[in-house]
C-alpha cells in the first residue's frame, strides 16, 4: 500500500480494507517514504500489517510477501513478480 496516494491516502484505504469483513484479512505493507518511528506507528496503528521505507528493496518486498503467503497458507510458495 503506497501512503501517499491521490484522492485517498493509504492509510485511511487500509482502514476500509481492514474494517470490511470479506477484505479484512488480507495483508497490507506500507510502502512510503515516512521514514520516522512515529510514523511507522500511525502507519501500523491504521492496520497496516508491515511497513516499508522507500526505495523499496524488491527482494525484501518479495520476502515478506512470501511470509505472509506461507502464514495464510495460500501457496506453495511461489510468487510471480513482474516489474
Amino acid at each position: 500500500m503506497d501512503i501517499q496516494m491521490p484522492v485517498m491516502n493509504g492509510m485511511d484505504a487500509t482502514r476500509l480494507i481492514k474494517a470490511d469483513p470479506a477484505t479484512c484479512k488480507i495483508p497490507v505493507v506500507a510502502l512510503t517514504s515516512y521514514a520516522m518511528k512515529d510514523d511507522e506507528i500511525k502507519i501500523r496503528a491504521c492496520g497496516c500489517d508491515d511497513y516499508m521505507t522507500k526505495p523499496v528493496d524488491l527482494h525484501r518486498l518479495i520476502q515478506k510477501i512470501k511470509e505472509f503467503i506461507e502464514k495464510t497458507g495460500g501457496s506453495d510458495g511461489e510468487v510471480a513478480v513482474s516489474s
